[in-house]
Order: C-alpha cells, then sequence, then structure tokens
C-alpha cells in the first residue's frame, strides 16, 4: 500500500427531510445562485424544498444545466454570477449540475484569460472559488462527495475533466426520496456509474492493501445485490437509500487511498460521449470490458480475485462475461454496434484526438492512442 494524505472536507447531510437544512448551512450574508437542470425539480416537490430552505437569502436562479454540462452554458452562469455579486452556489440536480457549479466555482475567481484552461490544466492552475453546496437527486458520479468535475465544450465537441481541493462541496444533502421520481434509465445509468467509479480504483494488479480491495469489493457486491430493487421498486426506500450511499462512498476519494488506478476506461468514453452523444454511463460500459479484454495479462490476478469474490468464478475471461452480463440485465448495451455507431469510425477519430494530446493513460501509463483505438475497435 502506497503513502497517502486523506482530507474530505465536505458535510453529507443523509436523510429524509434533510433539505431543511439548508437553511443553516448558508450564509445569511452571501448572494446564492440556484443551480439546477432541465426543471424535473420542480415536478417531484424538491424546487420547492429548496426555496424554503433558502428563505431570506437573495437568491439567483440559473436553469437549463444539460446532462453532459456545456462550458458554454457554464460562462454564461459565470457573468450571472459577476452580474449579481454572488457569494455561494446551491446546486441542485445529478452530476451533471453538480459538475457545472465545480466548474462556475473555479471560474467565477480564475484570474487567467482563458477558463477553458481550468480543464487543459484539470484543475491545477485553480486557486480559490466560490463555495458550493449540492442536493443530490441522481446518485451516479459522486460529485456531491469530492473535487472532479467534467465538462464538454460544444464548438470542438471535447469532453475534459478537472480536480481541484476548492471546488469539494461544502455540504451535500442526499434525500434517497429525491430519486422516488427517475426514469429508469437514469437509475440503471447511475448503478453503471457508480460500479465502474469503484472499478477504476480496484480493477488494477495487487498492490499490498488488503482492506481496500474488501472496500471495494463490499461496493461491488453491494451494488449487484441492490440493482434489481433500486431498477423495479422506485419506491423503495431502504434500497435507494443504500444505492444512493454506495454511488457516494464509489468516489469520494476514500478507497483509491494507497492504491494503483486506471480511469482509461472513463478517459476513452469521455471521447465517445463527446463525438456520439451518447450517455456517460452508457460509454462507460462499452469501454470498461475492452480494456480489460486488453490488458488480460497485466490485469489476470485482480480480474481472477474479483470472479471469485463477487461473481463465484475462477477465470478472468468468466469475470469479464459475468460483468457485462450484469449491465445486461439491466438493459444496459456493451457494443458500439448497439447503438449503431462504427466502432472502426470511432476508434480512428478517438485516436487522433489522443494523438493531439500525445495522451496515455491506465495504472502503468501504458494506454497509447493506438491502444485506445484497439480497445474500442473490438467493440463492434
Amino acid at each position: 500500500m502506497q503513502n497517502f494524505v486523506y482530507k474530505n472536507p465536505t458535510e453529507i447531510l443523509f436523510g429524509k427531510g434533510m433539505i431543511r437544512e439548508i437553511a443553516g448551512r448558508v450564509p445569511q450574508d452571501l448572494s446564492v445562485l440556484f443551480l439546477y437542470g432541465g426543471g424535473s425539480i420542480k415536478k417531484n416537490g424538491v424546487y420547492e424544498q429548496v426555496k424554503a430552505a433558502l428563505k431570506g437569502h437573495r437568491v439567483t436562479e440559473f436553469g437549463g444545466i444539460e446532462p453532459n454540462p456545456l462550458y458554454e452554458t457554464c460562462l454564461k452562469a459565470v457573468e450571472v454570477v459577476k452580474k449579481e455579486k454572488i457569494g455561494f452556489i446551491m446546486a441542485v440536480g445529478g452530476g451533471s449540475v453538480l459538475d457545472a457549479a465545480k466548474f462556475i466555482a473555479a471560474a467565477a475567481c480564475f484570474s487567467g484569460t482563458d477558463p477553458w484552461t481550468i480543464l487543459l490544466e484539470h484543475g491545477a492552475n485553480v486557486k480559490t472559488a466560490l463555495p458550493i453546496g449540492t442536493v443530490l437527486t441522481l446518485p451516479a458520479t459522486g460529485s456531491e462527495a469530492n473535487g472532479n468535475s467534467v465538462i464538454s465544450r460544444g464548438a470542438t465537441r471535447e469532453k475534459l475533466y478537472f480536480f481541484s481541493p476548492h471546488v469539494f462541496p461544502k455540504f451535500s444533502i442526499l434525500d434517497p426520496e429525491t430519486t422516488f421520481s427517475l426514469p429508469v434509465k437514469q437509475v440503471r445509468n447511475g448503478i453503471v456509474d457508480a460500479f465502474v467509479h469503484v472499478m477504476e480504483q480496484y480493477m488494477t494488479y495487487p498492490a499490498h492493501a488488503p482492506l481496500q480491495d474488501r472496500m471495494a469489493e463490499s461496493l461491488l457486491q453491494t451494488l449487484r445485490e441492490v440493482a434489481p430493487s433500486v431498477l423495479n421498486k422506485p419506491k423503495d426506500y431502504e434500497a435507494r437509500a443504500t444505492f444512493m450511499w454506495s454511488a457516494a462512498l464509489a468516489l469520494n476519494t476514500l478507497i483509491g487511498c494507497g492504491v494503483p488506478q486506471d480511469w482509461s476506461t472513463h478517459m476513452i468514453a469521455h471521447e465517445l460521449t463527446a463525438f456520439y452523444g451518447l450517455d456517460h454511463a452508457e460509454t462507460l460500459a462499452i469501454v470498461l470490458p475492452g480494456v480489460w479484454q486488453y490488458k488480460l495479462t497485466a490485469k489476470k490476478k485482480k480480474l481472477e480475485q474479483y470472479g471469485q469474490r463477487i461473481w463465484n468464478v475462477k477465470t478472468a475471461k468468466e469475470a469479464i462475461l459475468k460483468t457485462e452480463t450484469f449491465f445486461h440485465s439491466m438493459k444496459m448495451p456493451t457494443r458500439l454496434g448497439d447503438y449503431k455507431i462504427s466502432a472502426k469510425e470511432a476508434a480512428r477519430k478517438v485516436r487522433e484526438r489522443f494523438a493531439e494530446r500525445d495522451s496515455v493513460f491506465g495504472e502503468h501509463n501504458d494506454i497509447s492512442p493506438d491502444a485506445a483505438a484497439k480497445i474500442i475497435a473490438s467493440r463492434v
């Protein structure tokens, strides 16, 4: 197990009725930007709860954050922040809204000339940011408990990430009842997203970290077991609570402490979303088995461990098959052909994009542009 420093400053307020706790956590002297997406929160009662909790604050609303939040939209929000002298961002929605809030919070305080460099430099140039609070309505990305953000740029069809300790939410409210009205597809996506987040920190090579392995495996096992109830019983509070907490723990940085991490699946998948507009989880489900097949020898021991402990199978190939079967059980496709996308064309586009950036990924930094192209080409 490697040396590490663990610091997570986000306060989690978990459970039914916790939205009211906003009132005591947003300073009265700060103007608030109430950030949300397409308006679903106005149909399920969340909007009214947040407005009631912010009573007495000067609130400016900004809606319309996209499922893959656009840089262009975020810049419009930054203009509002500066015009209205916003001092606190209250982000209400899924991971896309939360990711947008983080970029807006950083860009509003950015001293450089081009905020896009925040993403080009992966947050290394972020020195300060506005404080953020969140109300999570779609468990998936773990953005409620980390400093990660992923933003798309429509003009160039790029999708980049950044990390900064300055954009960890000050607090995040996780009320499982806010998920009751979610469409089945979004719930399915959330389960896959959380599952792959765990895998990026687990499926590498043995690193003498038995506790981290068991923590990761407990999340994988829990997501596997709770998935049927989460998908088929939308108002099962306990199932939704378990799912919501699992998704937060999957990427609150804890299970990745002291162990090697991969993230090549995410980097490749981001490009497929940027080029073809697929949901984030849909691209993850396509790419993950391809990465494992390509790295079968290097990941063999961990794949066997995973297969034995989670699926009760012996071989690495069986573990991959079981994972795809799990995705299929949730009606999640795992091939580009399922979306009528040419694997050959996608491989060429992604290879060119990575070659332009001189990108390499993976726990051994050996997923080159050519390797990424081979992985995508295999997902016919």
